[in-house]
This record gives C-alpha cells, structure tokens and sequence, in this order.
C-alpha cells in the first residue's frame, strides 16, 4: 500500500505597511486586485502618515507572492519600503476591501 503524502496548507496573517509615493497612484484599487487573485482577504486602507497599510489572510504563499508584490505595486508608485510582520490567522475576514 503507497500513501500520498498531503500538502499542508498553511493559513496566516500579515499586515504590511508600504512607504513611498504610494497614495493617489491606485495603489490600494491594485492591491485588491492582487488579494482577490491570490484568493486573500483582508483590507488595504490609505494612513494619514501617507502609507498604505494592508492586513491580509491566506495561504502563506500567496501572502508570500502579496508582499513581494508590494515591493513594486502598480506602474505609477514609487515604493521606497515595505514593512511586514506575519501571525496567525483570526479569519477576520469575509473578503477583501478597500477602506479608508
């Protein structure tokens, strides 16, 4: 008898922050595109500080791929720095959306 090994899937969280010319490019209409491809909730709102914070569950690697994307964002941002920090998962959550 021959047993398949099952993949483990990992669900987390993680709240990101992204500095740099990041507000007024559509950076929080973009990120949402790129959650609901990756099949991530959360949501992405603009700080007064001129960040763009994000906290956003999932699967980890497609947490993984939604900070990377961060890095660079759409065409028009300018980030200069992403901060980010994992935890566990609360399943917060019903979908994800732009707020603030």
């Amino acid at each position: 008898m021959v047993f398949k090994k099952q993949r483990t899937v990992s669900f987390k969280r993680v709240h990101i922050v992204v500095e740099g010319r990041v507000q007024g490019v559509c950076f929080r209409m973009y990120t949402r595109d790129q959650a609901v491809r990756l099949n991530i909730r959360g949501c992405v709102r603009n700080r007064q500080d001129r960040t763009v914070e994000i906290i956003a569950e999932g699967e980890e690697s497609a947490l993984c791929k939604l900070v990377q994307w961060c890095h660079s964002g759409p065409s028009y941002a300018t980030v200069r720095n992403v901060r980010h920090e994992y935890s566990d998962a609360v399943n917060e959550f019903n979908d994800f959306t732009i707020t603030g």
